[in-house]
């Protein structure tokens, strides 16, 4: 199993730091970025950060990623709400996807409150600022079986043997 994870970002991500601070934060892309990257190493994993306008472009990138990554961490912006080729794109490659939102779309205008890309994921964040990412990625390599300080893919098996030798259930 590859130890790559894709981070996508959508339309208007690219411009974090300066749009509507009181909405999404001060912190850059890069600050997102660099969180993605160090967060996915305390599980082994490799964050591979990628934002574009283009819905075909996001679509591509999710496509191009079966066979190359693990999952998919997106933050599909304003596609969330329109899009229904980037769910069916998610859906194609069968890959383990978290959709994250900076800010909480159900606190937002009404039209915000629906996400067609939530229906091929396999949770949301959102609300939480850029900690969303972390905890997708965190979530994401649970799922995947790679446990923090490991650097490594453990099976199911194995953490089960973990915990029956703890004495846990």
């Amino acid at each position: 199993m590859t130890n790559t994870i894709l981070v996508l970002n959508g339309p208007n991500l690219n411009m974090l730091g300066t749009r509507e601070p009181a909405l999404y934060g001060s912190q850059t892309l890069a600050d997102v970025e660099q969180l993605c990257r160090l967060e996915a190493e305390r599980y082994g994993l490799v964050a591979e950060c990628r934002q574009s306008n283009g819905e075909g472009v996001l679509i591509d990138w999710i496509q191009q990623s079966a066979g190359t990554a693990a999952g998919i961490v997106i933050n599909p912006g304003g596609y969330s709400h329109t899009s229904v080729a980037i769910p069916d794109a998610i859906r194609a490659v069968g890959l383990p996807t978290i959709e994250v939102h900076l800010s909480n779309i159900h606190a937002r205008e009404p039209f915000r409150h629906h996400s067609f890309v939530s229906a091929a994921a396999l949770g949301m964040i959102c609300g939480l600022g850029s900690a969303g990412y972390r905890l997708a990625i965190s979530a994401l390599a649970e799922k995947l079986g790679f446990a923090a300080g490991v650097g490594s893919a453990t099976t199911k098996t194995n953490q089960e043997d973990r915990r029956s030798a703890a004495g846990e259930r």
